[in-house]
């Protein structure tokens, strides 16, 4: 009887629910390369720590050579330019460093924080939506509705297009899954979603110019610091990054943890007497279930050598965040979920120059969500575990999250 590659399993949606045995055996070959074309895939924490702060490891779809591979970024496919998450210095540079002045320090270094009070109050309208309810599903009722609310407000992007911006999200995120990027048909649908995404952000982005408004469109329309001014183009890649970034992570983040907090229900009970401890759960949720679990997007623009393997120039890299995050070397009994670990310098937002942008905000969207519905919600428990899964093996979370509880409070 032949098995199949563990790198097929991993992406393999049967073992979507916990892929953590898989990765466990992945370590034990912490450089694998199972097939010819295939790529070098790393497992352990500081080998991922050490290649994420190495430039010699590029995110540029220009220098990634396998087939496909830059089919979805490329400004030929889309109509679009790659967005500076897919460039490297100093272009990724100059790119991020516009985009963060209006949304961090020092230009804007409240503005997340300034938030809370608002974020508290989305939280706890969409919990008294839940009126008499007895069972409900997280995820549709509260963990997508927030942070899209959010980004919404903060980019300027109306509420009430959800449903029509969603419709282009969805093939987006689905042509990141490294099972379907082999797929022509799921990469023409991916590319033709950002076109339109980026075509329906251009209207707003015309009406910025002319009546800016305190959002981050506004911002990035009429930015003219020391870095000069985003073009058009750039605005718009920018602009379909950090819409979707700015709401799918969180969205398994929150979902990933109130899972968590279900199956170790002491912790569920502390927080409820604690709201202060969520500062500590959503650091330990970010190493143990994070909600992006591998970056499959990198390239060597050299030879390098990892752990005695030398892998080649123009060689595809794959970057388990998942399985470092649970690397023994690194982390004591690291399949244990343990917020009161003393050291979680988990790799759960990345690290280096491509660390996640929107850190701070989605630490501040779980701690209070988490908090939240653990004060809220009388008696949860799951409907079914394991939940339903999204299908996507690189954001990877529940597709529905089933709760019942006794009520409110």
């Amino acid at each position: 009887m032949t098995h199949a590659p563990l790198l097929r399993q991993i992406t393999d949606f049967a073992n979507r629910a916990n892929p953590y045995p898989l990765y466990e055996e992945l370590r034990k070959t912490p450089v694998l390369h199972e097939e010819e074309d295939g790529p070098y895939v790393i497992s352990s924490y500081w080998d991922i720590k050490n290649l994420l702060h190495d430039p010699r490891i590029s995110s540029d779809a220009a220098n990634l050579t396998a087939p496909g591979d830059d089919e979805l970024s490329g400004p030929e496919a889309t109509g679009l330019p790659p967005s500076f998450i897919r460039l490297d210095p100093p272009e990724h540079d100059r790119l991020r460093r516009i985009a963060n002045s209006s949304f961090g320090p020092p230009h804007r270094p409240t503005r997340v924080d300034s938030m809370r009070g608002e974020l508290a109050r989305i939280v706890t309208g969409l919990i008294d939506g839940f009126g008499d309810a007895r069972q409900i599903d997280v995820v549709d009722q509260f963990a997508y509705p927030f942070p899209v609310t959010v980004i919404c407000r903060l980019l300027g992007v109306p509420r009430e297009d959800e449903p029509r911006f969603r419709s282009w999200v969805d093939p987006i995120v689905a042509g990141l899954d490294p099972d379907t990027r082999t797929s022509a048909e799921s990469l023409k649908t991916a590319q033709e979603a950002r076109l339109q995404l980026g075509m329906y952000l251009n209207g707003l982005v015309e009406k910025r110019a002319r009546e800016p408004h305190d959002d981050m469109l506004s911002d990035l329309v009429n930015s003219r610091g020391p870095d000069g001014a985003m073009t058009t183009m750039e605005v718009l890649s920018t602009a379909v990054l950090l819409l979707i970034a700015g709401h799918e992570t969180t969205v398994n983040l929150i979902t990933n943890g109130m899972l968590t907090l279900l199956r170790f229900p002491q912790y569920l009970q502390r927080l409820r007497d604690d709201p202060g401890l969520s500062v500590k759960i959503v650091e330990e949720l970010l190493r143990y279930e994070p909600p992006v679990q591998l970056v499959p997007q990198r390239t060597c623009i050299t030879d390098i050598e990892v752990r005695g393997v030398t892998i080649p120039k123009g060689s595809r890299i794959w970057l388990v965040l998942g399985a470092g995050n649970r690397d023994p070397e690194r982390f004591p009994d690291p399949d244990r979920f343990d917020p009161d670990r003393e050291d979680i310098q988990h790799l759960g937002f990345g690290s280096g120059i491509h660390s996640c942008f929107g850190a701070p905000l989605a630490r501040l969207e779980a701690q209070i969500a988490l908090a939240e519905l653990a004060r809220r919600l009388d008696n949860p428990q799951l409907v079914e575990d394991p939940p339903p899964y999204r299908p996507n093996a690189v954001l990877r979370g529940p597709r529905h999250l089933g709760i019942t509880f006794d009520g409110l409070r």
